[in-house]
């Protein structure tokens, strides 16, 4: 068990750090995405104020040799004809993209009206003195002095006040973009493990917290059961949770145990206490027979014989309930069975009188025909024994319900004992002797007999006893 719980400990301390480690890992990526394209975002808006900085200074007529270009180092810018010629470049920088940038070029004369078409389309599109309103954006290499690094480069076309037009080509450095994600790239790599270490620290300490009643709860019942002492209980944590339902539906469980097992013990010792009458009553009278013929009381032997075989009887159809067996699913006509029952108690001391009995198949039940009519036999006997001079028997349908009443005229059962009647082997005070009154046994096999066949059996007006059984 100390290994489960260990294991237990172990999968949960485990699978908290994957789902940890799986969600950092998304939420790092998408973290390292979202910082670099704002990064590069920031470059392309500072390139491109760069470069129309300088288209701006194109369009109002300056000349090349004159333009106000940024420093190099931070804001590589070359100006380039539509040809391609260098027009004008930044202080130290050497090449663009691999392109040198190492001669300068004055502008060559404008061509007259009438020139080539394509010079009629760009003439279209943007105006002498005019900046185009759109920039493309690219990534780029730039060599600034003796250093190459890169860049975001942003173009702008412009027309200077002549009509010839300009390529503006300007370039924010990327390494504060490469720093910042490295930065936090490196960060997350050295955080990552001590968080999981972390997150696996705390979910083993907080399993093995929760896990603590269930151990407690473990280690009690290896007690009760190396014990045998079904008197203990485990430990209840009290904390209203699924761990201290546990530990109550436990004590539950050990509760009716431990009710099942001293039920079973006083079975056991009231059965051997009534078994020991009759068998020393038995045995003392063919003893005195053996030894004195003229002395046998015959009759007295076979009243003994037949006490103890019912007795026999009696105990043995307990045991059989007791073990869960369950009735037979035939019909049963109750209202046959109460004629054919009464018909053969011809010489009882008090006669049953059959009322109220319906026929057809409307009082149908479903259930041990053999079961049900040791019940009925229980409780005509039981009547029979109690009666001043009437019993009487009857069977009526209530809704779903088969009702078989059997009523006396004798002085009932007080209403604080209409519940112990119904446990084994217990007698009123004011019973016959054992002799006249029995084992205590049949209103109990009676109950148990018609709980088995999801009915109830209780008594009602001191001396009316309802069977009530589900109709088949």
């Amino acid at each position: 068990m100390r290994r489960f719980f260990g294991k237990v400990r172990v999968r949960a301390a485990v699978g908290a750090s994957l789902v940890v480690a799986v969600a950092l890992v998304a939420a790092g990526t998408a973290l390292l995405l979202v910082l670099k394209n704002n990064l590069v975002g920031q470059a392309d808006l500072q390139a491109e104020n760069a470069a129309r900085e300088v288209a701006t200074q194109i369009a109002t007529g300056k000349p090349y040799g004159k333009l106000d270009l940024p420093d190099g180092d931070d804001l590589p810018v070359v100006v380039l004809a539509e040809d391609g010629r260098v027009l004008a470049a930044g202080d130290d920088v050497r090449a663009v993209d691999g392109a040198a940038v190492t001669e300068r070029h004055p502008p060559t004369a404008r061509q007259p009206d009438g020139g080539d078409s394509d010079d009629d389309d760009d003439d279209r599109e943007t105006k002498p003195g005019e900046v185009d309103d759109e920039a493309r954006h690219s990534g780029g290499t730039a060599t600034v002095g003796h250093r190459t690094a890169d860049y975001r480069f942003a173009t702008v076309e412009a027309k200077d006040t002549q009509g010839d037009k300009a390529v503006v080509r300007a370039g924010a450095p990327l390494a504060a973009e490469r720093e910042a994600v490295g930065s936090v790239r490196t960060a997350m790599l050295i955080g990552l493990p001590c968080l999981l270490l972390v997150v696996a620290g705390v979910t083993w300490l907080v399993t093995r917290r929760a896990l603590r009643p269930v151990e407690g709860i473990r280690r009690e019942m290896a007690a009760i059961t190396a014990s045998t002492d079904l008197s203990r209980r485990v430990p209840e944590p009290g904390s209203r949770d699924e761990i201290d339902r546990l530990a109550r539906t436990t004590n539950e469980t050990l509760g009716a145990l431990q009710e099942s097992v001293e039920r079973q013990r006083r079975f056991v010792a009231d059965a051997s206490h009534e078994l020991r009458s009759p068998i020393a009553s038995l045995r003392t009278q063919l003893e005195v027979g053996i030894a004195h013929p003229e002395l046998l009381d015959a009759e007295g032997a076979v009243e003994d014989a037949v006490r103890l075989q019912n007795l026999a009887a009696d105990l043995l159809l307990l045991a059989r309930l007791d073990a869960g067996e369950r009735p037979a699913d035939t019909r049963i006509d109750l209202a046959a069975l109460v004629r054919e029952e009464v018909s053969q108690r011809v010489g009882d001391r008090i006669a049953v009188q059959v009322e109220d009995v319906a026929e057809g198949a409307g009082v149908e039940v479903a259930g041990s025909r053999s079961q049900v009519g040791r019940v009925l036999g229980n409780l005509l006997d039981n009547a029979q024994r109690h009666a001043a001079g009437a019993v009487r028997a009857g069977v009526v349908r209530d809704g779903r319900w088969a009702v078989l009443r059997v009523e006396d005229d004798g002085p009932g059962v007080p209403p604080e004992e209409r519940e112990r009647i119904f446990e084994r082997f217990v007698r009123l005070d004011d019973a016959r002797s054992r002799d006249d009154g029995g084992a205590g046994l049949g209103l109990a096999i009676a109950r148990d007999v018609a709980e088995r066949h999801g009915g109830t059996l209780t008594v009602r007006d001191g001396s009316v006893f309802e069977l009530r059984l589900p109709t088949a």
